[in-house]
């Protein structure tokens, strides 16, 4: 089994699971690769190749690897190239070779992990490169798929972005709703304040909010759905006091202007919410 490893992420559950999904295991007639074992010999073996069809960002590799090792720990497999490289259409990532039945049956669970991941740090890359801006730093959101956020976070990292807060636990995060219970921005930050939380992120989407968010607490400004001219406005306003981020309408033909008004930081959701799979294929060869 491959070495890889993400803090908080039970990577040997994650393909377990995701094997027994798609064999049915504990259904009725499940646990099996029913056209595998009927037309495919249990001796054969298989050789193959992964490639890239589109330039991308890779990501996920050591996970595709893990999907074939669970079904034949003695698999040959040759990663080909570094997870986060670019790579031109037509670029071998991996080589493999082993019992032909474990290929087919951990095939699709490999390459579904592998064209989502190449294509969340493949969007990454595309929005960083676009940002063009080495003192600001893309940063992704909470809006990932269920279960699959550790991995669609590495995936940002991969395509040189970075991750805000990983949940609702490891910083406090004040949006339009709290402060509608609280009362008002500062109401809300003193109260995060009081209870002790390190990190209060707040959302403001007026300049008049800022200085009663500072003033109670706040340890970064969410600037939401502000043009350029207002976010100038607004990190003026914080002077250093506080990181600032930018979010909302951001899209690769708003965020190098947004990027370019002095914020830290730039979140876009549709990182991990709308990448498209990245296009790979899988080619075997009987041997």
């Amino acid at each position: 089994m491959t070495s890889f490893s993400l803090t908080g992420f039970n990577f040997t559950q994650f393909v377990r699971e995701t094997l027994a999904e798609d064999l049915g295991e504990g259904l009725p007639g499940g646990g099996r690769d029913v056209t595998a074992e009927s037309v495919i010999p249990a001796d054969a073996r298989f050789s193959g190749v992964m490639d890239s069809r589109d330039p991308i960002t890779v990501a996920g590799l050591p996970i595709a690897e893990a999907f074939f090792r669970q079904l034949d720990p003695a698999m040959e497999i040759e990663l080909l190239v570094e997870e986060g490289v670019q790579v031109a259409p037509g670029t071998d990532l991996m080589r493999l070779s082993g019992n032909a039945r474990a290929m087919l049956t951990a095939e699709r669970s490999a390459l579904n992990t592998v064209q989502h991941l190449s294509g969340i740090a493949t969007m990454v890359r595309q929005y960083v490169d676009r940002m063009d801006n080495p003192d600001c730093t893309l940063l992704d959101t909470r809006k990932t798929i269920p279960g699959l956020r550790h991995l669609e976070k590495y995936a940002v990292r991969m395509g040189g972005g970075s991750n805000h807060r990983m949940g609702l636990w490891d910083a406090a995060m004040i949006k339009d709703n709290h402060i509608l219970v609280a009362g008002n921005v500062g109401e809300a930050v003193r109260r995060a304040r009081d209870a002790g939380v390190k990190d209060i992120i707040c959302e403001v989407d007026r300049i008049d909010q800022i200085e009663p968010a500072l003033a109670a607490g706040a340890t970064r400004l969410l600037l939401d759905n502000m043009e350029p001219t207002t976010l100038r406005e607004a990190v003026a306003l914080v002077a250093g006091r506080v990181p600032t981020e930018a979010s909302g309408g951001i899209n690769l033909d708003t965020i190098k202007a947004k990027a370019a008004t002095g914020v830290d930081y730039v979140s876009v959701g549709r990182l991990t919410q709308s990448a498209p799979a990245a296009d790979i294929g899988l080619d075997f060869t009987p041997l």
